[in-house]
């Protein structure tokens, strides 16, 4: 089938045919999980003596979960997902532009795209299309907005080329991802995006519908820093139980990224969740308005790392302007001067974590006082402790590692402090900041 432009828009454009899909504000609020380090509570087989509710953790799926899949994703430890949404690849020249800025998946391809030209440089490709040479099957992009939960037969047809469901005014959002998933190819790993629906506007009840055997790999697009209207009641405020609109402090803050992978791991029934990946906008995905904006280089990191904090499992980049200074579907080939350095930067520090990303967690090892969110991972016998602000103004947090240790190895930022009595403390100078610790002279926990 062909690529859709409704797909790509992040929302844009769909607001008109969405708006009788949002809930009313009486959604249950996301209260988030209980443990401190961030994915679904666990209960321990068993605790390292000396060690207190220190719990080893698989990631969503477990190590190796895409190696189940026929020509799929490696299952590598050294592989981390970091993805480009709806890219063109054709030619050589485009490849080459895309793996210098760190990137090494494509989800979503345009039909006239070189998939045998992806797979022979090394890349990885997600299409909505049949091909020897993907990775994977992507179904249907921001279903739970533009069909709705509901199902009623669907007519085959997308935004802005007909009516969508039978009656047309009814809702077959869930039909449209089992249809999808009947055209897929035996075996092949299935990848889905939702978006407002299942984030902001549907019960949890509609939502859980759509994660219910549905795809093997999935994302919620939440554009908190550039989206106009994701600060109003009905949206944002349900992080505040869809009680008020959020101020721009609480609303602009690279934290929410991770809200949102929580809140997509809490729809998967029986806490079995599949592998989330992270969305994050590289630009002005929003055609121009009063509200809407154009995400900055330290925007970007600190929510690709809050995403990463509360455990997704790759990242993809929306790629594609509709307003600001340069219209683009190529923003980090085109747009990307403001922003391109940092990704890189950035994809680069995730590529050389990859193993520690997809190792296990070690929740319950260290606690926190502060303004962060966390979470400690151990890899080759090693703690590390990632963090980064959930408050606009940041502050300072004090990291108390029951592991031990005599250093904190801060990450790519050239220092490190001493680990005092199992406790360091570091500054976050604002909601942006985020660091990432290697716990020097201690052990690991028993594990």
């Amino acid at each position: 089938m062909k690529p859709r432009t409704a797909g790509i828009l992040g929302g844009t454009v769909l607001a008109s045919l969405v708006i009788a899909v949002a809930a009313a504000s009486g959604v249950p609020p996301f209260t988030g999980p209980d443990t401190p380090n961030g994915g679904p509570p666990t209960t321990p087989a068993s605790t390292p003596s000396g060690f207190d509710g220190v719990v080893l953790r698989p990631v969503d799926g477990g190590a190796d979960y895409y190696a189940q899949f026929s020509g799929s994703l490696p299952a590598d430890p050294a592989y981390f997902p970091i993805a480009v949404w709806f890219e063109s690849v054709l030619d050589q020249g485009n490849i080459a532009l895309d793996k210098e800025a760190g990137l090494n998946t494509y989800v979503e391809l345009t039909a006239n795209s070189d998939l045998q030209l992806v797979k022979a440089s090394g890349m990885y490709a997600i299409p909505t299309f049949s091909s020897a040479d993907a990775s994977g099957f992507a179904l249907s992009d921001e279903v739970d907005m533009w069909a709705g939960p509901g199902n009623a037969p669907w007519t085959g047809k997308y935004p802005g080329e007909g009516p969508l469901c039978v009656p047309e005014a009814s809702k077959c959002g869930y039909t449209v991802q089992k249809e999808r998933r009947a055209v897929a190819p035996q075996g092949a790993m299935l990848y889905a995006n939702y978006g407002k629906g299942v984030a902001f506007w549907l019960s949890d009840e509609e939502s859980v519908e759509f994660f219910k055997g549905i795809q093997d790999v999935v994302s919620a697009d939440t554009y908190w820093f550039t989206d106009p209207s994701i600060c109003a009641k009905g949206e944002g405020g349900a992080i505040v139980g869809y009680t008020r609109d959020l101020t721009q402090e609480e609303c602009r803050l690279a934290a929410n990224y991770g809200w949102t992978i929580e809140r997509i791991r809490k729809l998967q029934a029986g806490g079995n969740a599949t592998p989330i990946w992270a969305f994050v906008e590289a630009g002005h995905p929003f055609k121009d308005s009063p509200n809407a904006t154009t995400i900055t280089a330290p925007e970007i990191r600190a929510a690709v790392w809050s995403s990463l904090i509360h455990g997704a499992r790759g990242v993809i980049y929306f790629n594609h302007n509709f307003g600001g200074d340069c219209i683009s579907q190529h923003v980090l080939r085109d747009c990307g001067a403001l922003v391109r350095p940092t990704v890189t930067a950035l994809n680069k520090q995730i590529s050389e974590l990859a193993p520690v990303l997809n190792g296990p967690f070690l929740d319950g090892a260290t606690t926190a006082t502060g303004p962060v969110d966390f979470t400690t991972k151990l890899h080759d016998h090693k703690v590390y402790i990632f963090a980064g602000a959930n408050k606009e103004a940041g502050g300072q947090a004090t990291f108390h590692v029951q592991c031990g240790g005599s250093t904190a190895v801060v990450l790519d930022e050239n220092r490190t402090i001493p680990v005092v009595d199992g406790s360091f403390t570091d500054t976050f100078s604002d909601g942006n900041a985020v660091h990432l610790y290697r716990v020097e002279g201690g052990g690991s926990c028993g594990f």
